[in-house]
């Protein structure tokens, strides 16, 4: 696998710009100096060769006692003048590229700090969507907002625009999430008068073997539709953020689901294994208990049917800021790319997709959002010979 590549940010490459620009323009700047310097210098020495028109400049000097005059005089003064030409051209280009060199130094690292400021706008916005994004589900964290203040200028209307659109999906989860809950409320009633009205006709003295086998087929259909409505009142719930927390020790809720569940894990002719140890947690205590309840509910459900099965449930505390309950189990093969999909609501393992399956399936999508309400998570994976190992990892209470 090839080593990723390193990409330079924005501050960096608006900086490189920044400096080379400033670079090649000082370069011009010294190029343009050297040129009017050096026709500066030759007009200067020419002037003195050069006579008005009509006469004739005699030119003669002494050097060291020796008197030079004539065409030994101009040679000597061109000789001087190629000197003086040359040193001071040496120094101009010299000394303006160290200058170049240390002003463009100084210009690069105010480029830094002036893209550092141009830019700290956007690493508003960026650490805003990495908080969102990190929340455990991702609608947690819309209601944060950057509120960004200054200028109308673009990067502001790109921090608008943004707390607009997170805004409207605020909205939108909190509108869906009103609905669920509204709507199977409302469907508790019908549900209710239903059950009533064919337990009325199944208990008549006239009711006939055919009505009343008609009226357990409907009773058990009714049955299975009030679990799913309680399912999504239990999921729309377990998606808010738990705010009221008390203490829980996730062993006290073992044991209770344990006992719970022993007439059904009996009546499966399951075996129910129980290694508790103390895992002290925060919030509440009732979506804590549905969420072990499912574990252990679904365990006992997907499992063999040859009496050799068992389900074995564990709490445990793993290091000094987390707890977990583990719940495993004997049952059917489970492939690997299957159990992402056994968190999603309404579905379920093999065939039990039938109206009447006694599952809803909002088993572990409800243990799902519990965890998460508590800040946990819950992750699965296959057992060895069959069945699932199902772990609730939640924060431990602080003392």
């Amino acid at each position: 696998m090839r080593p990723p590549r390193l990409q330079p940010t924005l501050r960096l490459r608006l900086t490189l710009v920044y400096g080379a620009v400033f670079m090649l323009a000082g370069l011009t700047l010294l190029g343009v100096t050297y040129l009017l310097f050096n026709q500066q210098l030759t007009q200067s020495f020419e002037s003195r060769f050069a006579s008005e028109p009509g006469r004739t400049k005699n030119l003669f000097f002494v050097k060291d006692g020796v008197v030079l005059h004539g065409q030994a005089a101009v040679e000597w003064l061109r000789q001087q003048e190629l000197e003086l030409r040359s040193a001071a051209v040496t120094s101009l280009l010299t000394q303006g590229a160290i200058a170049l060199v240390v002003v463009g130094g100084s210009a690069v690292g105010l480029g830094w700090v002036v893209a550092g400021r141009v830019l700290a706008p956007l690493h508003r916005v960026t650490d805003t969507a990495r908080r969102i994004a990190a929340e455990p589900m991702a609608e947690r964290g819309l209601h944060e907002r950057i509120g960004l203040e200054g200028p109308e200028d673009e990067v502001k209307t790109l921090a608008d625009t943004f707390d607009i659109m997170v805004e409207r999906l605020d909205h939108s989860f909190d509108g869906q999430r009103r609905f669920v809950a509204n709507a199977s409320h409302e469907l508790r009633t019908p549900l209710t008068l239903n059950r009533a009205l064919v337990e009325l006709a199944m208990h008549r003295r006239t009711a006939s073997a055919d009505v009343k086998e008609l009226g357990e087929s409907l009773l058990e259909i009714n049955a299975r539709h009030e679990r799913l409505i309680s399912g999504l009142l239990l999921l729309a719930r377990s998606e808010q953020e738990i705010a009221d927390r008390s203490p829980v020790d996730l062993a006290d809720v073992a044991a209770h689901v344990v006992r719970q569940t022993a007439g059904d894990a009996a009546e499966a002719k399951l075996t129910v294994y129980e290694v508790t140890a103390q895992a002290p947690t925060t919030g509440d205590a009732l979506l804590l208990e549905r969420l072990v309840h499912n574990l252990v509910e679904n365990g006992i459900r997907y499992n063999v049917d040859d009496g050799t099965g068992w389900v074995r449930v564990v709490s445990r505390t793993v290091s000094e800021g987390r707890v977990e309950v583990e719940v495993s189990n004997t049952g059917p093969e489970v492939p690997p790319y299957d159990i992402p999909l056994l968190f999603k609501p309404f579905h379920r393992l093999g065939a039990e997709r039938v109206v009447t399956a006694r599952s809803a399936g909002l088993g572990l999508s409800i243990v799902r959002s519990v965890a998460l309400a508590h800040r946990g998570d819950v992750r699965a994976r296959p057992r060895e010979g069959g069945g699932l190992v199902v772990t609730a990892s939640l924060p431990r209470a602080r003392h």
